[in-house]
């Protein structure tokens, strides 16, 4: 018989759980909802205390008799809920079977979880300290600003709402601190994909990103995905409870992913010599030989040379080794550019959240002004190369694109805030800033797509590229077929090496070019 103990997100208690629970008893399990203290003083450790008495209060075998063993207790965070959550499964392993992530993060030991909110008006309430207030709930119409709200009626809304109390400030600003006890544990993830998540972007991730997500592939992980917004236990109860007795059972898709490793490691795909290297503050820069020869972007012999400045996807981790300027992905990327004569320049960016796209458009700002106030660079000449989920930084430099830039290249871009990224604000919406600079002069782009992108980040292609014809926008798009998100980790192909090659030889063009 399953034990199942439901640990519900911010503002809501145990009784946003109750069509759940009575799913679940019908089926024979047993089933706690947990109501954590809302008591303005309550911290994430005191969150973490709740979710620990519950566990030592359930009448369990006894973990240290072998002929009676534990390991019956499904344990269920949702959204913030998963802080505390693998917080009590930490101090509590033997007495915990499976850790379920309902459409929550995978937050590691000193991880606050103010990181993974979405509602940038909390962060403006909690300020750089945290040392507020309690967060007050939402009203009814501000909920999806917490999640995607698809599912719920208007009486949902208003059930939420009046269920809600104040979120005590330090639950979402107190780090989470885990030893590694309950690393073995198996989990499951339950995906709701109104919000922008699916299994294939997951997948997506694993295959290419950075090496930490390696763990998303044990076959102790299983994902199920539900078609409904964040709040599955008021959308879709009757699903929920199906899918977590069946998680309990151990069932769910495992990835599939290379067993090798982490193509996030592997060489570049085309012939990058080495070239020196500049540090400067959040910059390297990599230049190109200093004798005669290869000047192809129009730069002379010494210089002053035009420049490239790779912008990395995300967000990624703060702590990710290597960091992305390190990686041999940007390492080939900037190198490549310096080999056919211009600086190839990488920025260490800040976004790690969806949240932080306005610190890391400002990280962006000061490499350019990094590179523009440099003897070695053309300042007239910068063409800026923006991948993955940093796509959304284009829309400044599409809405008011600065006389210095040449070129825009974006690489499998994301171009429009996903679903469920609310948080993201207007600001960083490429596809609305086409359409603001309808009729203005534009930088040219260049585009490179995956053919097999996954669908949520191919949607917002597809609506850049139709606006953009709409807007008369000059867009030049080179197409990898067969290629998927991060295709330049999988294996090389002929296809592969030249989207790569043709796209730098493109960008080089254009900072050729006379003004």
């Amino acid at each position: 018989m399953s034990v199942f103990v439901l640990v519900s997100g911010p503002f809501t208690d145990g009784r946003i759980w109750s069509e759940v629970v009575g799913r679940l008893r019908e089926s024979g399990a047993q089933a706690h909802p947990v109501s954590l203290s809302r008591r303005p003083g309550a911290d994430l450790e005191t969150h973490v205390e709740d979710v620990v008495r519950r566990l030592d209060s359930l009448d369990l075998p006894d973990p240290l008799d072998p002929r009676d063993p534990a390991g019956e207790v499904v344990l269920v965070g949702h959204d913030y809920a998963i802080h505390p959550v693998l917080g009590a499964a930490d101090r509590r392993p033997e007495r915990v079977a499976r850790v379920v992530h309902l459409d929550a993060g995978i937050p590691q030991d000193g991880d606050a979880a103010l990181a993974l909110v979405p509602d940038p008006s909390v962060h403006e309430l909690l300020g750089a300290n945290g040392d507020s207030g309690p967060v007050p709930p939402p009203e009814p119409a501000q909920w999806q600003r917490w999640g995607s709200t698809e599912g719920l009626s208007a009486g949902h809304l208003e059930l939420l709402s009046g269920l809600a109390a104040p979120q005590p400030s330090r639950t979402l600003t107190q780090p989470l601190r885990l030893t590694g006890a309950a690393a073995d544990i198996p989990t499951t993830g339950i995906l709701c994909t109104a919000g922008g998540t699916t299994v294939e972007l997951v997948e997506a991730l694993v295959r290419t990103g950075p090496p930490y997500l390696r763990k998303l592939a044990d076959p102790r992980v299983g994902f199920f995905e539900l078609a409904t917004g964040h709040w599955p236990m008021l959308s879709r109860p009757d699903e929920l409870a199906g899918v977590l007795l069946r998680a309990a059972a151990g069932e769910g898709r495992r990835l599939t992913v290379p067993e090798e490793e982490s193509s996030y490691a592997r060489p570049f795909l085309l012939d990058a010599p080495e070239r020196p290297r500049v540090r400067s503050g959040r910059v390297d820069l990599h230049l190109p030989e200093t004798g005669a020869g290869r000047t192809g972007a129009g730069g002379g012999a010494r210089g002053p040379w035009p420049a490239v400045l790779f912008v990395h996807g995300g967000p990624v981790p703060a702590d990710l080794v290597p960091a992305p300027r390190d990686s041999p992905f940007y390492l080939g990327y900037a190198r490549y550019t310096a080999s056919l004569g211009a600086v190839g320049a990488v920025v260490e960016h800040r976004l790690h959240g969806i949240t932080d796209y306005a610190r890391a458009a400002d990280d962006v700002a000061e490499a350019v002004d990094l590179l523009r106030a440099d003897p070695r660079m053309d300042e007239r000449r910068i063409a800026l190369w923006i991948f993955s989920g940093a796509g959304l930084l284009a829309a400044d430099f599409i809405a008011a694109p600065p006389p210095w830039l040449r070129c825009l290249a974006l690489t499998y871009p994301i171009l429009a805030p996903l679903p469920g990224w609310g948080a993201v604000g207007p600001r960083f919406d490429p596809v609305g800033a086409l359409r603001t600079a309808a009729g203005k002069p534009a930088p040219p782009v260049v585009l490179t797509r995956a053919g097999l992108e996954t669908p949520q980040i191919a949607a917002t292609v597809r609506e850049f590229v139709t606006t953009a014809k709409e807007t008369k926008a000059p867009v030049e798009i080179i197409d990898v077929p067969h290629g998927r998100h991060g295709f330049e980790t999988d294996e090389p192909t002929d296809a592969s090496r030249e989207a790569v090659a043709g796209a730098v030889r493109t960008v080089l063009a254009h900072l050729a070019r006379p003004s």
